[in-house]
């Protein structure tokens, strides 16, 4: 069945505590990546899945279990520790009419592989005036976790953003991760999917049914008026809670999942900011020329008129992430952090 058929969903379902209804079941974050991988493989012949440990029992976190055995081993397939060299295989697949999904179970070590993601998966489709596409998805894992330090914990996003040609995804939701990685895969551009561990437990009402959902739209996923908190990823979670908890206290915070980063939805940010005055961007990586400092720059650049007091940015600490769990709870920022600046803001 050709993908033209199914409907895109531009905007997103509003929330990602939603009831589910009609065909719609709670999934968890894993389950939506697995089904949509299944989909696509059963719906698409030009599909493949490609991977360190992919076929594994444990099968990248829970979201390739099964898959090999349903669609075979030319299709579900494990890969040497060779990362630059077999993503310019699946470049090349991809420039050849396939559509690969390149599955690194940590982001760590996508830097290996930047040459043929930045020099080339970014750059064939405009240095051939478009005759050559590059679909090609990549999907990462980021984020926290038993002590994983310094090279397995990293959230390296602002890296690719930073690059045209690319796009840099952040689903926080399984109904957006499901949405997005099929329309990732279905499309003709090279995407980068990146996933947060602590997301795979987290569970939203799902269709059953093959859906997309665009890239390049924030959400609005709590409404506001006295501070705008633009989140990405896991960050989202911990701004809905800190929103749940300001309002106790009779301060209301509007939430705007940022889902994409590369495209920004800057329209999105600064429609908040206008209405709040306030702004205060929560991102998993580090400060400096992160994704914070984009979020930033765009109210600076659209909203000065509005702000009513600086921007606040809620990131890692400058420092190389820690293995010990004490110092763990320290080097991560919570929705308690995101709560103090935002009092802090309204005094």
């Amino acid at each position: 069945m050709p993908w033209t058929k199914i409907q895109a969903d531009e905007a997103g379902r509003p929330g990602i505590f939603g009831a589910p209804s009609g065909s719609v079941r709670e999934l968890t974050y894993r389950d939506a990546i697995r089904e949509a991988l299944a989909q696509a493989l059963e719906r698409d012949k030009r599909v493949f899945l490609i991977g360190e440990g992919i076929d594994d029992p444990g099968g990248v976190f829970g979201t390739t279990v099964g898959l090999k055995d349903r669609f075979g081993g030319d299709r579900v397939m494990d890969m040497p520790i060779a990362e630059n060299g077999l993503t310019g295989v699946a470049n090349g697949a991809a420039m050849t009419g396939m559509h690969p999904v390149m599955i690194h179970m940590r982001v760590d070590f996508l830097p290996m592989a930047m040459d043929q993601m930045i020099n080339h998966a970014a750059k064939w489709s405009y240095m051939t005036a478009g005759r050559v596409k590059v679909p090609v998805t990549f999907r990462a894992i980021v984020g926290r976790g038993w002590g994983s330090a310094a090279q397995h914990s990293q959230s390296l996003q602002a890296l690719f953003a930073h690059v045209p040609g690319i796009q840099v995804l952040m689903p926080a939701s399984p109904y957006d991760a499901k949405g997005m990685l099929l329309a990732s895969i279905a499309g003709d551009r090279p995407t980068l999917i990146i996933e947060h561990r602590w997301l795979y437990d987290q569970k939203e009402g799902v269709p059953e049914e093959p859906y997309f959902v665009s890239s390049g739209k924030a959400l609005v996923r709590r409404q506001g008026t006295d501070v705008t908190i633009v989140a990405t990823s896991y960050m989202v979670y911990e701004a809905m809670r800190a929103a749940a908890e300001l309002e106790k206290t009779d301060i209301s915070a509007e939430v705007v999942d940022l889902r994409s980063i590369q495209p920004i939805d800057e329209n999105t940010i600064t429609d908040s900011v206008r209405k709040t005055g306030r702004l205060i961007a929560a991102d998993m990586g580090w400060k400096l020329c992160g994704v914070s400092a984009e979020i930033a720059a765009i109210a600076a650049e659209h909203c000065q008129g509005s702000l009513k007091a600086p921007v606040r940015r809620i990131t890692l600490p400058a420092t190389p992430t820690p293995a010990c769990n004490e110092l763990e709870k320290a080097y991560y920022p919570t929705f308690e952090d995101i709560i103090r600046a935002a009092r802090e803001m309204m005094k």
